[in-house]
């Protein structure tokens, strides 16, 4: 069932486009500089406030250091050569996405006024839970719960590690993981017709109703 031969292409072109970001970053001026940040596309609450729903998508092609890049590449090419050929391309490219967003509307909810939003690690929290999702839908099979297990382990392990580092930003990550799980419930494997499809709307519908609930919620201006 899971022995379909196909190249990981969109894990490296994912890759690619991100390092050539990067480098674009420190050639405009510093990945570390906030101006060349938001020029290139960074999330600020405000900003999303004043209507650039873009920057939902575009931080998660931004990168603060060579150590953040390094650390999210590394994972996302790990993660992606497994995961990429088990569900086909654009399933792949769809839960990496949209879980990146997920992560910025979490941040954007509930995460720090002050905070300038950057990183694939939303995105990568979403591949992470994608694992679980499937590990739960095919727990007869011994693979994917196994690896299910792996993945919900490197959730927790780097949930913890958030709490004790302030400049994590925890919100991104949990709401990542959160659309990683249900977009991974409602695509499942390609070929098979499992879950339910009423199971898989379902899923997809509470996913649109908590990232609408996030959007508003972070649209509300206080004070």
């Amino acid at each position: 069932m899971f022995n379909r031969q196909s190249n990981a292409y969109v894990t490296w072109t994912l890759l690619v486009l991100t390092i050539g970001v990067y480098l674009v970053e420190v050639l405009a001026g510093g990945s570390q500089n906030s101006n060349t940040l938001m020029t290139m596309g960074a999330m600020t609450n405000a900003s999303i406030q004043t209507g650039d729903w873009w920057r939902l998508i575009t931080p998660i092609f931004l990168h603060l250091s060579v150590f953040h890049i390094f650390m999210n590449g590394f994972t996302l090419l790990y993660v992606g050569q497994i995961l990429e050929p088990m569900i086909g391309h654009w399933r792949f490219l769809t839960i990496y996405l949209l879980s990146g967003i997920t992560g910025n509307l979490a941040s954007f909810a509930f995460g720090s006024d002050n905070a300038i939003s950057v990183g694939a690690s939303t995105s990568i929290f979403g591949l992470f839970a994608a694992f679980l999702a499937l590990g739960f839908i095919y727990r007869e099979n011994r693979f994917m719960t196994e690896i299910g297990k792996s993945f919900l382990g490197l959730i927790v392990v780097n949930l913890l590690l958030d709490l004790l580092m302030p400049s994590i930003n925890i919100w991104g990550h949990l709401g990542g993981a959160l659309g990683g799980l249900f977009l991974g419930y409602t695509l499942g494997l390609p070929g098979i017709q499992r879950p339910k499809m009423i199971f898989r709307i379902l899923s997809l519908v509470v996913l649109v109703v908590i990232s609408y609930f996030m959007y508003t919620k972070g649209m509300i201006v206080y004070g």
